[in-house]
C-alpha cells in the first residue's frame, strides 16, 4: 500500500493537484467518477468495454484512495474495521 500512495500522492503533486483537495470535492469526484463506471452498465449488464470499465474504476480508486491519505487515514485499517462490522451484523452461513 505505501508504493501505492507514494505513486498517487506524487503523481497529484507533481501536478499541483493537491491544491484543490477537500473532503468535499474529493467525495465529488468518487461520486463523479462512479457514475461514468456506471455508464458503461446503463443498457448493457456486461458492460461494453473491459478497458474503459477498468480505467473508469481506476479512477473511482485513485480519488478514494486519495481521499483517505488526505484524511490521514489508512485505506487497509478502515476497510479492515468496516469487514469487522459489516461481518457483525451478516454472520456466515
Amino acid at each position: 500500500m505505501e508504493e501505492v500512495k507514494e505513486i498517487i500522492t506524487s503523481f497529484r503533486k507533481k501536478r499541483d493537484w493537491n491544491k484543490y483537495d477537500s473532503e468535499g470535492n474529493l467525495a465529488k469526484s468518487i461520486i463523479i467518477e462512479a457514475a461514468e463506471l456506471l455508464e458503461h452498465f446503463q443498457w448493457n449488464e456486461d458492460g461494453d468495454n473491459i478497458q474503459e470499465i477498468k480505467d473508469e474504476l481506476a479512477d473511482v480508486l485513485i480519488y478514494a484512495l486519495a481521499m483517505c491519505y488526505h484524511l490521514n487515514e489508512d485505506p487497509k485499517k478502515i476497510i479492515k474495521e468496516k469487514l469487522v462490522d459489516v461481518a457483525r451484523r451478516y454472520p456466515e452461513k
